[in-house]
């Protein structure tokens, strides 16, 4: 046994990149509401980018390792203390036998990761992945790490800037980029013209599954009803009362809602750290722009 929880989090949970592959069996794909952290914790342990992680929701668990580890912090800043000394983000911590690493309050973010060297015990594993759909970490629950003999574990140049380029990314002001799905042009013109002008908010009752915004009400020009087909990460969906859900990481795999659009992957990260009432606004973009900023974006993880 290599970590144990010692105290339940609100909604922590081991995620990798994705259970993809099973969505026509109502399967879905679930992975880490912010991917790019998760890969950055990766990557500064020189793990493979899939590796799974413990992904935090604040209040977090508190964590107590069993044996000596190379561990990783990314995302949200929620003060994380090792034995009550705070440690570092985007670092490696090199942590032994019965440290305790808690959080203490939610800085900036809403959603952080842990990374680990070594490989977990496959027995967390279901259809190719760790992704723990509705199963969040419990008081008493142990998971067996297997790692090679301790290495030293630096930071570089080339972490260093990736770090850089991944919190300039996640932190920022700027728009919410979607692309108009198949009911966009079933918008009443005003309610076009209130999605491009007006900030949206996060509602607290917002998950996973999805973040409800707080905004305009949003109409079509006239009553229509949807057959129900495939939405993915990111959907824009409009609901009855007028009201707008973007679907993340545990969303279903079909819906008859008004699909008004798709947030492109690139920015679906950000918008997982934005908290309860954060506010942005809305923008309109493309495919190929779409394809072109997750092609560079990836690119940035390459040596």
């Amino acid at each position: 046994m290599s970590i144990k929880i010692i105290k339940k989090g609100l909604s922590d949970r081991i995620e990798d990149l994705g259970r993809y592959g099973y969505q026509d069996l109502g399967i879905q794909p679930s992975g880490p509401m912010d991917f790019l952290s998760a890969q950055l914790a990766n990557a500064i342990l020189d793990n493979d980018l899939n590796n799974p992680v413990f992904e935090l929701h604040f209040p977090a668990s508190i964590f107590e390792f069993e044996q000596s580890m190379w561990i990783c912090i990314s995302g949200a800043n929620f003060v994380p203390v090792i034995n009550e000394k705070s440690v570092a983000l985007n670092t490696p911590i090199l942590v032994h036998p019965k440290d305790q690493l808690s959080c203490l309050q939610p800085l900036e973010g809403r959603t952080a990761y842990i990374a680990f060297k070594g490989k977990l015990d496959s027995n967390h594993a279901w259809l190719n992945s760790y992704c723990s759909f509705q199963t969040t970490l419990n008081k008493e629950d142990h998971f067996t790490i297997s790692s090679d003999p301790i290495v030293a574990i630096s930071l570089n140049p080339f972490k260093e800037h990736l770090i850089q380029q991944v919190q300039t990314s996640l932190f920022n002001e700027h728009e919410i980029r979607f692309i108009p799905g198949p009911a966009w042009n079933d918008l009443d013109a005003e309610s076009i013209q209130l999605l491009m002008q007006a900030h949206f908010s996060i509602d607290a009752k917002s998950n996973r599954m999805g973040f409800l915004l707080e905004g305009p009400t949003i109409q079509l020009s006239e009553p229509k009803q949807y057959l129900s087909s495939a939405v993915t990460r990111g959907t824009l969906q409009l609901l009855p009362n007028g009201s707008i859900i973007i679907l993340l990481a545990d969303h279903q795999t079909i819906g008859g809602y008004a699909n008004l659009g798709q947030i492109i992957l690139v920015d679906l990260p950000r918008l997982a750290q934005f908290n309860n009432h954060s506010h942005f606004k809305l923008s309109i973009t493309n495919v190929q722009t779409a394809h072109q900023l997750y092609r560079a974006k990836q690119s940035w993880f390459k040596h």
